[in-house]
Formats: structure tokens, sequence, C-alpha cells
């Protein structure tokens, strides 16, 4: 298990801004004091949250782990619903807050618990890997979860010829191209990452003479085929910190790049942006709002939580590269 770190970069932002938000910032650094909160935020987050408030940040795979490791008896969700929810399985006895009901996803209102028990009794006996960007409800219809940083491995680890994939087509068209193992796939995508075009990519690339260019595996098989490097956020953060470019190109949600800077300070980031309306739900004034008033609070009717719950802990056991 990796060891909780606290991630904070307020030099990241102009002092004007920090000066403006800094009343806000204290109140929050008071109250998480207060309730014993930890604020846990995913990469897509904006600056503001993600280098000041946040206590532990990362993207999915990564603050499923942390939720795990949390000793504070509140945990804020700075993401989406279906983040939150997997906060509250690792630890029902915590109390867990969402501070915009609001803050969804288009992969996780795409398929529901019904959709797939009919995709098992079409393919009986086939086990179900579902990606983390689900609910509750459908992570208790699935034999495992997976993320994008560990999905051909969560694949692999089963040991069988054939899968069933939900519900992001092509996270899972990209896994089916890494691996000898059948897919059967769920027709969902991202509302962020199915605009970017390959098309897209290669312009991009014509008007400047040294870029490199990253994706995350939600993207369409034509802007992957571009990339030099395809991987999750942790993974495209990763690459980034090693590698340095000159000048790169992040093919995912806009605000990855604006907190990638600070770990790569003299590279260019190329922006092609595409923002998530769901994460942009979330802000320093609603996190405030939510550890004042103990709101949204998350719960799972407890047969669906215990049966999701052992779908992420199967996924957890699994080993990540």
């Amino acid at each position: 298990m990796p060891t909780l770190q606290i991630t904070r970069r307020s030099d990241v932002l102009p002092p004007e801004e920090m000066a403006a938000l800094g009343p806000t910032i204290a109140a929050i650094e008071k109250l998480k004091k207060e309730r014993n909160a930890v604020i846990l935020a995913h990469n897509y987050m904006t600056p503001d949250i993600y280098h000041t408030v946040a206590d532990l940040t990362g993207d999915s795979l990564a603050l499923a782990r942390m939720a795990t490791e949390a000793t504070a008896d509140v945990i804020v969700m700075a993401g989406v619903h279906f983040m939150a929810e997997t906060a509250k399985m690792l630890n029902p006895q915590k109390t867990v807050l969402i501070p915009d009901l609001r803050a969804g996803c288009s992969l996780s209102e795409g398929i529901t618990g019904a959709d797939v028990r009919k995709l098992k009794e079409q393919h009986p006996g086939v086990p179900v890997v579902t990606y983390v960007n689900t609910s509750a409800e459908v992570k208790a219809e699935s034999d495992i979860c997976c993320t994008s940083g560990n999905a051909k491995e969560v694949v692999e680890s089963l040991g069988v010829d054939k899968i069933i994939f939900t519900p992001d087509q092509y996270l899972g068209r990209w896994v089916a191209s890494q691996t000898d193992v059948e897919v059967i796939l769920w027709e969902g995508s991202c509302m962020v990452h199915e605009r970017f075009t390959g098309e897209e990519i290669r312009r991009h690339r014509a008007g400047y003479d040294d870029i490199k260019v990253i994706a995350h595996p939600e993207c369409p098989p034509d802007v992957l085929a571009e990339a030099d490097f395809v991987g999750s956020t942790f993974g495209m953060q990763k690459w980034v910190t090693e590698n340095q470019p000159q000048q790169v190109m992040m093919i995912t949600e806009c605000s990855m790049s604006d907190n990638v800077t600070a770990y790569a300070p003299e590279t260019d980031f190329i922006r092609p942006c595409n923002l998530c309306p769901h994460m942009k739900r979330i802000t320093l004034d609603n996190i405030r709002t939510s550890l004042e008033k103990m709101q949204y609070r998350v719960e799972i009717h407890p047969d669906v939580m215990e049966r999701a719950r052992r779908a992420v802990e199967r996924m957890l056991e699994v080993k990540r590269i």
C-alpha cells in the first residue's frame, strides 16, 4: 500500500489569486481540523483545489487505495459521485461527503445494474470486469473492478479466455489490443475523451517541431494511434515528470495539464482543452459549505455496498504496473 502524502504547491497559483482565495482556504483548513476531515482530490480538479486544500491527490486507483488508509473521521471527495461511493464502500464506518450531488459521470450514467445482469444472461459464465467509473449498483453486479491504470493487469489476473468489459468501449478496445483475452464490450464512452479526434492531433503536430502527445485510453482508437504514450492520469503525470519533454500535449481533461505543470516547469504544455462539466462542479466554495453543513453524505444500501466492495477489493489485490 502507498504511504499517504500531503500534496501542497500553493506557489503554482499567482500571488494575487492566492490572496483572494486565502480566507476560503483558511476556513477549509480550520473546518478540516474541527471535523477531523481529509480531502481527496482527483487529478482533474482545478489547481486552486488540487494545490491548496487537497490532502491526497491522484487518479481513481490511487484515490481508492488512499481511501483504505485514511485515518480521518470524514472524507471529502473532490471528484465525482462514483469516486465518493468507492470511498464509502471502502470506509463504511466513516462519513463520506460529496460537495455537489450533480457531480456525476457520463460513463456511470450510461449503464445500470440491470444492463449488467442482461449481459451476464447473454454470456453465461463470462466474468464481468467493470471500470470504476460506474455506480455502486453496477459494481455490485460485477466480478471485479479496474481503472485505466490497471485494466490490462486486472483482465489477465482472471486467467480466462473471455471477459465482459463495461462500460467504456474505448478503454475496453485498448485493453483488447494489449492482451490475448477476448473482450466483449458495452458501448459507453466519456463525454470529454470521445470528442478528441486523430485528425485534431495531427493538426496540432503539424504546428510544432518536437511535440510529444500523451493520451488517456478513454480516447477513441484513432487518437491513441497518434500518441507517443497512452496511460492513466497517474501514468501521464509520471511520464511527463520522468521525461521532462520540451513540449507536450496531454489528451485528457484540461485541468490535468494545469496541475502537472508544477512537476515539469520547463515543459511547454499545449492544451487542446476539453473540460469535464461534472468535475468542475466541485469548487473551493462548495467544499467549504460541505464541511460546514456536513453535506452531502454518501449512503449505499448495505447489500449493494457489500457486493460492490468485493469487486473493488479484488481490484486492489491486483498489482499495479
